[in-house]
């Protein structure tokens, strides 16, 4: 082999390492405009985050407001409301980059096939944000600040004469009452659990669909794992979320349902490449599935 052979042989990979840097470069530029533009915005971001905990403590008749211990405490939040925001933000121009990277070594027909789901998967990331932010988070949050409540008033209870309220002038009513005076870096790192969490959750579907175009996965596969399923998602219920027997309920159901709709996807594929099969004459109709 002479050097002009081995040059001609690495064109195409130095190709697609300049490529490469192109998209990365691209991909960062995105970012970095995003998060300084977000960081313009980044007060109004963290009153939107926050707003469940002002609401709740609104109708306590609390004072609807979050501390901060440290000076640096509440600029570094805002950063970090800046660039969870700004990769958000720029996602669209790095998710085209990566396939603009990826597209050209697919077939036609690969492209027509991953293309829904690039497209599905913020979709359905943003789905799960909204309802970790309007219903779960509200929920998490009234029943963590909610709780300092319910043990004096059922001690009081128990020990009294049998009312939740103890009367006017008892040591009950004298006693030291303690009330929430919320950090904002840890009111807005338990917000962003729930966002993070769900958003990925939603994931499911995407991620159940593609492996069975793969051919990892089957819909019979996923019905005859239902019980490990029932069993792994009320783990993760039980992990990503407060110790709320309700909130864990709702996020069981809603990625059992996803599980269910990932099911009906998967048969879809199923039955797509069986017919394609059968068209090509690959198919094994006594075993039911692709000839050896």
């Amino acid at each position: 082999m002479t050097d002009d052979d081995i040059d001609d042989s690495s064109a195409p990979l130095i190709e697609h390492l300049a490529e490469l840097r192109t998209r990365l470069i691209r991909s960062v530029l995105a970012f970095v405009i995003a998060m300084v533009a977000c960081f313009t915005i980044a007060e109004p971001l963290l009153n939107f985050l926050v707003e469940p905990i002002a609401e709740i403590l609104r109708s306590r008749g609390e004072d609807p407001r979050l501390i901060f211990t440290a000076p640096q405490e509440k600029f570094f939040v805002l950063v970090r409301i800046s660039i969870v925001m700004g990769f958000g933000l720029s996602f669209p121009v790095i998710a085209h980059q990566m396939w603009r990277f990826v597209a050209p070594g697919l077939y036609k027909s690969e492209q027509k096939a991953f293309l829904p789901f690039i497209i599905a998967s913020p979709i359905l990331f943003l789905a799960g944000a909204a309802f970790a932010q309007y219903i779960v988070t509200p929920m998490a949050m009234n029943f963590f600040i909610g709780f300092s409540d319910a043990i004096p008033a059922l001690a009081n209870m128990i020990a009294g004469d049998g009312n939740f309220e103890a009367p006017p002038g008892s040591v009950a009513q004298e006693e030291l009452k303690t009330v929430f005076l919320g950090s904002v870096r840890e009111s807005l790192d338990l917000s962003l659990k729930f966002i993070f969490a769900f958003g990925l959750c939603f994931q499911l579907p995407v991620l159940l669909t593609l492996m069975g175009k793969a051919g990892l996965v089957s819909a019979r596969g996923l019905k005859d794992m239902r019980k490990y399923a029932v069993v792994g998602i009320l783990t993760l219920a039980a992990l990503v979320t407060p110790p709320d027997v309700i909130t864990q309920i709702i996020l069981f159901t809603v990625v059992y349902a996803l599980y269910e709709i990932s099911i009906f996807l998967v048969a879809r594929v199923d039955r797509e490449r069986e017919k394609r099969l059968k068209e090509e004459g690959l198919w094994d109709e006594e075993a039911d599935g692709p000839a050896a």
